[in-house]
This record gives structure tokens, sequence and C-alpha cells, in this order.
């Protein structure tokens, strides 16, 4: 007897969604860093000639809003922001730019102001904030010899009282609500690299400020909490390391390789652990350095790095990360690589651009996650898939709209047979992005197909090579911005 075997690509993949089966409800959402730096981060004295000479010593956290006075451009922003959906910023800011010297606090500058924005921006969408201090930069907290953008505070009672009077001066004074989580430092060493807690030849630990920042803000009754350690890049996880967990509220970790089946049982084991202490987990920068950066590297702006964040999400729900960070939202382009999901700065030029506009396949790329998801979602019990180019992963939204998010990583067009249990008949509407649609000037992320699914009912969907496309009760038409479903 003769037995004809199909080929992988023949095979209908299965994905069954169990939508009444809660798996856990995230803390957080799905979004970018938004910078509020505008200044040049380095001093490029000849006092800190080693520091100059390190690679990529200044990162690209500065320099992609435009001028405060630019109302124009600042209105274009928050229309894009908002057609996204941005659900959960990253907002990036210095000591320097409160607090240029010891005690002396300036909450009027033009990056202050900036901030003020942003946060504006995210009170007004409802979005939450994962404020982010990504370094003090200020000589007077410096250790001596080292370059005030890497060097950890001389003086940790300074530094946390500098961070505290921020908080309680954003916090009370100002009344934003939209700052969730307050993080002290970007990626000190601890994992896989990190240099921005020197103190020159050795780097400081960590803990002792968590500590003492923890202690400045519950003087002040400021019960924001925590997060940490802020490493990367994926981590190992070593317990062991982990001596400041009764000062944090949240863990949170860096990934710029992206995420396969190996690197997903690394964040798993982080998972597990944040959940055994009854906190939540986040994946506070996702980006993938394999597709280049650099200078003006375009590598990740290009559909295969869209590619590459949504298997990083998709990942990350599949083993418990509650809320998911894009490097970036706003960024000049042409510092460490183009990051940026709009278009603020002329790289050629080397000015601000007059109208923003976005950089299409990132964005799209993005928002065909974004724009269909609400913070704070349940992800719920999806079954093991039989193809390892597929990823499905389903979320329902605090007022139940349900998404299913469908990843094609391979070359072919794949038939995929999809069962929903647990819901009545319902009404969803099929989106997608694929790399030459989403460059075409008149594309329009509009709802391809309306399809009726009965419950436990198998429907057959052709999911094309290399997209992402989105399942969902929502029904938006591309002109109109995204909403709290």
């Amino acid at each position: 007897m003769c037995i004809t075997m199909k080929s992988n690509a023949q095979v209908p993949t299965s994905i069954v969604i169990h939508s009444d089966q809660e798996k856990y409800k995230m803390a957080g959402g799905i979004g970018a860093s938004w910078h509020a730096i505008s200044k040049d981060s380095i001093d490029e004295s000849s006092e800190y000639e080693w520091a100059l000479r390190r690679s990529n010593s200044r990162g690209s956290a500065w320099g992609g809003n435009p001028t405060i006075t630019d109302t124009r451009a600042w209105k274009q922003i928050y229309e894009y922001a908002s057609w996204l959906g941005l659900s959960w910023l990253r907002v990036e800011l210095s000591a320097r730019m409160y607090e240029p010297e010891r005690n002396q606090f300036d909450w009027n500058n033009e990056e202050m102001l900036a901030l003020y924005k942003i946060l504006d921006w995210a009170e007004a969408n409802n979005a939450d904030v994962f404020l982010q201090q990504m370094w003090s930069n200020v000589k007077w907290n410096s250790y001596s010899g080292v370059q005030p953008l890497l060097s950890a505070p001389k003086s940790i009672d300074d530094f946390a009282e500098g961070i505290s009077k921020l908080l309680e001066h954003l916090l009370i004074n100002k009344k934003y609500t939209c700052i969730k989580w307050v993080c002290i430092t970007n990626e000190p060493p601890g994992g896989s690299w990190g240099s921005w807690w020197s103190m020159g030849e050795t780097n400081a630990p960590l803990t002792p400020a968590l500590r003492a920042v923890r202690k400045a803000l519950d003087e002040k009754n400021l019960k924001i909490p925590l997060s940490g350690p802020d490493w990367t890049d994926m981590p190992s996880f070593d317990a062991n390391k982990i001596d400041f967990d009764k000062y944090i509220g949240a863990y949170d970790i860096h990934s710029y390789q992206g995420i396969d089946d190996v690197r997903q049982k690394v964040l798993e084991e982080w998972a597990n652990w944040a959940r055994r202490q009854n906190k939540p987990l986040f994946l506070s920068e996702i980006g993938d350095m394999r597709l280049g950066w650099g200078d003006s590297d375009p590598g990740p702006k290009s559909f295969q790095a869209a590619l590459s964040n949504a298997e990083s999400i998709l990942r990350g729900m599949e083993v418990g990360v509650s809320a998911f960070n894009r490097w970036s939202f706003t960024n000049r382009g042409d510092l460490d690589g183009q990051w940026q999901l709009i278009r603020t700065w002329d790289i050629e030029k080397k000015e601000f651009f007059r109208n923003i506009e976005i950089e299409p396949i990132a964005f799209y790329g993005f928002g065909i996650i974004t724009r269909f998801f609400s913070k704070n979602s349940f992800v719920v019990v999806t079954e093991p898939i039989n193809n390892t180019d597929i990823l499905s992963q389903t979320v329902i939204s605090p007022k139940g709209k349900l998404t299913t998010y469908i990843l094609n990583k391979s070359k072919l067009e794949k038939t995929i047979r999809l069962t929903i249990t647990g819901s009545n008949n319902q009404h969803f509407f099929l989106y997608r992005a694929i790399e030459n649609e989403v460059t075409r000037t008149d594309f329009r992320m509009d709802p391809i197909r309306e399809i009726t699914i009965m419950n436990g009912e198998e429907i057959v969907l052709k999911i094309p090579a290399m997209s992402i496309n989105t399942l969902t009760h929502i029904n938006v038409l591309h002109e109109d911005l995204a909403n709290n479903y």
C-alpha cells in the first residue's frame, strides 16, 4: 500500500480558542517609547573621552520631539498616537531635566514642557504611563571621571530625594493619574549587558537605590510602585540576583534579539517568578537588532522587524507578560537606527519636519496590533498550534470585545482551521498587514472581510505569507481613531 504524505504547507493548521477560559489579566497594555528628552545627551569634553569611545554610549532616547512651540506638529503627533491606540507608554526623561543642580529644580523648561504634553495625551486617552528615568546625566551627582550619562549616583540619598520630588510634582501638583509605574534607571548592569549605572572601573549595585527611592516616596505618602530591574537583553533568570523584590511592585526586562522558542522559555521563567510574587512582568523594550541598528540603519523600521515584534508580543502573551513597549514612537532615526513609527526628524537636513508623516511599514505593522487592543485585557486559552510558522493569541477587552491575532512567519500562504468555543454567535471583522500592501499610498486598514462564527464552529481562513492578521469584534474604519473597545 502506498501512502502519499502531504507537505507541511498543505496540512491545515488548527487554532482552537477557548474564550471562556481566562489565563490571566494583563496589568498594562501595548505601546511605544515616547521620549521627553530633547537636548543632546552627552558631554563631549575631553574629561569623558573614554566614554565617547564606548559603543552606543548615548542611545537614542532623545531628540525625537519637535520644539514645544510647534503646536501644529504636536497636534499631528497626538493624532497618530490616537490612531494607533497606544495604551501603555514608556515615557522617558533624565534627572538633568528637572534637577540640573543639587536641590535646584526646574519645572518649566523645554523638556519638562514636552513631558507635560506627552502626559497630557496619555491622560486624555486613558493610556497608562511607565515613567522611565533613563539616566541622571548631572555632573553634581556623578562619580569623578565617569561620563554623567553613564554614572550611577554618587549620593543615593540625593538621587532618591530628587526622584521623589519629581513624582510629588507630577502626581500631586500636576495631578496626573496616568502614571502607574516608575523605573529609576535604564538597563543597569546585571543582565546580558548594560552600562548605565557605573562608578568607573566597577558598577554600582542597584538595590540600595531602589530601597532609598522607595523610602523617599513612602515618606511623601506616594504609593506609586517601582519597577525593575530593567535589565537587557532577555537576561537569563537567576533568583540569586533578586535581592530587591521588597522594593518593587513590578518586574521589567528588555528584548532586542527577537523572541524565539528558546528565549520564550527564559521569558517564562521571569513571568513565573513575577507571578509567584503577585507582581506583573513587563517587556518594557522590544526590538530586533539582528535586523540592523546603529546610525540611520533602516532595519528597525522594516516589515521583518514588525513580524519579529508581533512574534515577541504573542510569545509574551503565551507565558504571561502584562505589558509590551516597542522602541520607539518618536525617534530621530540617525543615532542608533530608524526605530521611529512617525517621521519627526529629517535625517538628511538635520532638522525637524514641519509636516509629520508616518513610517508606513513600521506604523501599520505595529498598528495592526495596538489599534485593536485595550489595556487590562484578558488573555484566554489557545490550544497548542500544530505549526511552528503560525502563532496566535486571543484577548478579551474589559468591555468584552474579543480579538485574535494570527501571525504567519513563513514565506508560504497557510490554511487555518479556526474554532472559537465558549461564546455566542458573533460577527467578526478581519484586518491584515502585508508588506506590499502597507507600502501602497492608498492603503487603508479597513476590514477586508466580515465573518459570522457560531460557537464551536470551524471556519477556514487563508493566511497570506509573512503577514499579521487581526480577527476581532471591532469594526473600525481607517479614518477613525482607535478607542477604548
